[in-house]
């Protein structure tokens, strides 16, 4: 199913705003793509289909530079930007929840504090540039301040969940890679994959942010 479609403008230019309304929501969920794609992620696509039926609102935030159609995401400041008109725009009623995947996630960790949120979501975190383990971004995660989810793949070269320090609230999806894919061969099929992620998201939500009157 579709979601209802809304374009915001920003700092940096016209964003895309497409929501997914639950009838009756007991939170929302406010998720950016990554640096290399759209809201076409399968993960965040994965998320907008199952998240409304079981109350909770998806809005997915296309980022200026790719809705102007440009191949790469504009420096990390402007990301940031267009997040907070997003969430300026939503005026929620229900605890907030800010997060996105890759770059977005990052964003999202830099930007869920300051926009009120209850919590912060960050599918396949980039915790460092793949083989270059030296360049951290770990304290961007560990600096938001708010109940956080990273839900990262087993074999994703831009952190396994292994490097990740301890404390950090890790789902870890078997077998999949940054894009949450996994091999032919793999124990699970990518549809079991994104059910993981889905369920372990659903958990999360109901364990941190609405099941505890967050917001």
């Amino acid at each position: 199913m579709s979601g209802a479609e809304r374009l915001v403008q920003t700092p940096r230019g016209e964003a895309r705003l497409v929501t997914h309304r639950s009838r009756r929501p007991v939170a929302t969920l406010l998720l950016s793509h990554g640096a290399g794609g759209g809201l076409e992620a399968p993960d965040l696509q994965a998320l907008a289909a199952a998240l409304p039926s079981v109350g909770v609102t998806v809005v997915l935030l296309e980022q200026p530079w790719r809705r102007a159609g440009r191949k790469l995401a504009g420096p990390p400041a402007t990301l940031d930007e267009a997040l907070r008109v997003a969430s300026d725009q939503l005026r929620v009623r229900t605890p907030l929840v800010v997060g996105g995947r890759s770059a977005g996630a990052r964003s999202a960790a830099r930007s869920a504090r300051r926009l009120g949120a209850s919590g912060c979501l960050a599918l396949a975190f980039p915790l460092h540039p793949p083989g270059k383990p030296e360049k951290s971004r770990v304290e961007e995660l560990l600096g938001v301040g708010l109940p956080t989810l990273v839900v990262q793949g087993e074999r994703d070269p831009f952190g396994r969940p292994e490097e990740f320090p301890a404390g950090v609230d890790l789902a870890v999806v078997p077998d999949a890679d940054h894009s949450f894919k996994v091999p032919a061969r793999s124990r699970i099929s990518r549809d079991e994959a994104l059910g993981i992620l889905v369920e372990s998201t659903v958990e999360w939500i109901v364990r941190e942010i609405s099941g505890n009157g967050a917001g």
